[in-house]
């Protein structure tokens, strides 16, 4: 990992087992974020989804992916203190199964930003084959008082 980039946890508030990145490998604060997660095959959900088929939620790939787009945000100046929530989610389309001990990065980038509201576009890709393609939108918080 690049010396320059942060931990994961030194911007996300996520923690195991709902912490769904490894390590940064690219982040330009307020515009993308590029990121790898290690698909654990020792994941609990493997268990029932599915026994002896197992395959990663679709839905995990897409948090990943707005845990990635979160790295983008929260890595801007000025959003110390707050949280990104999910606002939507729209145009997921998933073209590849990932499974267990696969190697997924994770590319989110923001195309728009108007105050505390914004939108972006992710991709998942396991050895350069796209798994989901989605369009979130999330909205910064201050995160004490967010569960309120």
């Amino acid at each position: 990992m690049d010396a320059r980039l942060p931990a994961p946890t030194d911007l996300l508030p996520h923690r195991p087992p709902f912490l769904f990145v490894d390590e940064i490998l690219d982040l330009a604060p307020g515009e993308s974020a590029r990121a790898r997660w290690r698909v654990d095959p020792e994941a609990a959900f493997f268990a029932g989804h599915f026994p002896g088929n197992p395959i990663l939620p679709g839905v995990l790939i897409v948090e990943a992916l707005a845990q990635t787009g979160a790295l983008a945000a929260l890595a801007e100046p000025g959003t110390a203190g707050k949280l990104a929530l999910f606002a939507g989610i729209g145009k997921a389309r998933f073209r590849r199964v990932v499974r267990p001990g696969e190697d997924l990065v994770l590319e989110t980038r923001l195309t728009r930003r108007r105050g505390m509201l914004g939108s972006g576009e992710g991709t998942a890709s396991v050895e350069g084959v796209t798994a989901c393609q989605t369009e979130l939108s999330f909205a910064l918080v201050d995160a004490e008082g967010a569960g309120a």
